[in-house]
């Protein structure tokens, strides 16, 4: 919800200074989604940091905030990625410039993924999703009709989703989910993959009652997010283009709160 007062408190005066707060998220690093985590290769790979900032937070500076974020010392020495070695290093140098994408949040329910039960990718009865004829797509392996709506824009079934519906940031967790890491056990049904949507959407992202409404709406912006270096290439979360190299922020205005969602994803096994 973008909102503009003319106030002298409701404007950053200089710089934004980050300090890291130490918080377990239990839907990524607990025991809530341990096991399937593991099962679909995310775990330990999927990472969340969580930050306070010092002064309000205005949407439409969003990209300043941002890059003052990445070129906070406290953040990198921080935020982690992955180096060429295969180890877990700080972030370690300013970065140079961001491509930001701000996603949506009106989504509210699991109701938004109805329509892949309505449109026969998952059978009623089980949750059981519908397998097809094995294909590559990218670096992904294609099994059944749920990545072909997920990723296979060459298909009918692809339109499910509209332009905007994949703007949303739960699509988007949704998709990374179902698309899994390096090894990657498929589920044949698709109740695991929106339990664990619901779980982390809600740690990710605050919520309020609209005071003239009173429904309850999202008050974190999100963005999707890559950082680049000096000559304009993308070095974080990592220097690939997979689909899986992924990292998000949200916003909390109202507790001056910073998570940031990134996951590594080392390339499909089956090049190797």
């Amino acid at each position: 919800m973008s909102h503009t007062d003319n106030t002298d408190t409701d404007v950053a005066t200089g710089e934004y200074r980050f300090q890291v707060i130490e918080k377990k998220f239990e839907t990524i690093d607990g025991k809530q989604n341990r096991d399937l985590l593991i099962k679909w290769g995310m775990r330990g790979k999927l990472r969340v940091n969580m930050y306070i900032f010092d002064q309000p937070f205005q949407e439409y500076n969003a990209r300043k905030f941002i890059l003052e974020f990445f070129k906070d010392p406290n953040v990198l020495s921080t935020l982690k990625m992955f180096s060429k070695s295969g180890e877990w290093t700080c972030l370690g140098q300013a970065v140079h410039d961001v491509r930001i994408e701000q996603l949506s949040t009106n989504i509210l329910s699991l109701e938004f993924f109805d329509r892949l039960f309505d449109n026969k990718i998952v059978r009623e009865t089980g949750g059981y999703i519908k397998k097809c004829i094995e294909e590559y797509k990218d670096e992904f392996i294609i099994s059944d009709e749920l990545r072909k709506v997920l990723i296979m824009d060459e298909f009918d079934t692809y339109d499910m989703f509209s332009e905007n519906d994949r703007k949303e940031f739960i699509f988007h967790l949704f998709k990374h989910f179902c698309l899994g890491g390096q090894v990657c056990q498929y589920e044949d049904e698709i109740q695991p993959y929106l339990d664990v949507t619901k779980s982390v959407y809600k740690e990710l992202v605050s919520v309020q009652k609209d005071a003239e409404t009173q429904k309850i709406q999202v008050v974190s912006p999100v963005f999707k997010i890559e950082a680049l270096n000096e000559n304009g290439k993308k070095f974080y979360p990592s220097r690939s283009a997979f689909e899986q190299d992924f990292v998000y922020m949200t916003i909390d205005p109202i507790k001056r709160h910073v998570i940031v969602l990134s996951n590594f994803y080392e390339g499909p096994s089956f090049f190797e």
